[in-house]
């Protein structure tokens, strides 16, 4: 199944206008329970610019404290695929570079698979792909920037889960049910 997961302001952005999105990080708490989310995580499927972002996992400092040391282990177990026309090589190990989004080729991934950022995350909606959204509301209002979900679109969500944690965090898991029309 294809999982779009992304951690967004109460307002609906993964960043601000000005590209920060500092506000975002989650406590221990949320940081463990993503871990949880994500341990079974075969694939993800990212953008060049928020793989360059998560390419941090690899680095030493990924493991200074031990939720972000399980993340790190469990982000370097899976498979990345990055779409991207600029960047030659990738970066870390156990991650191909395709030129385009071909829908067909993620039907065919293994397992379950998340989609990082809107943007690549829009053409997987568009392709009917997503079959749930993993939502993390962070009790911050940035006033625009970056939607979470595609502007273009409408979709039927159907919520499945929630939850709430300490920081004011809320995590809402929807099974995408339709175009919405």
């Amino acid at each position: 199944m294809l999982i779009y997961s992304a951690i967004a302001s109460v307002d609906g952005y993964i960043e601000d206008e000005s590209g920060e999105f500092g506000w975002a990080m989650p406590s221990e708490e949320v940081h463990a329970f993503v871990n949880d989310l994500v341990r079974g995580v075969g694939t993800y499927l990212y953008g060049r610019r928020l793989y360059e972002t998560m390419a941090f996992w690899e680095s030493p400092e990924a493991e200074d404290e031990p939720v972000m040391a399980d993340f790190a282990r469990v982000w370097r177990a899976a498979d990345k695929v990055v779409y991207s026309t600029t960047l030659a090589e990738p970066a870390t190990p156990r991650t191909r570079i395709e030129r385009s989004f071909d829908p067909d080729a993620v039907r065919a991934t293994e397992g379950d698979a998340v989609v990082g950022g809107p943007t690549l995350a829009a053409h997987a909606f568009r392709a009917g792909l997503v079959g749930e959204c993993h939502l993390l509301l962070v009790p911050y209002v940035t006033g625009g920037g970056k939607p979470a979900l595609p502007r273009d679109q409408r979709l039927r969500l159907a919520l499945r889960d929630e939850r709430r944690f300490a920081d004011g965090t809320v995590y809402l898991r929807y099974d995408v049910a339709g175009d919405g029309a």
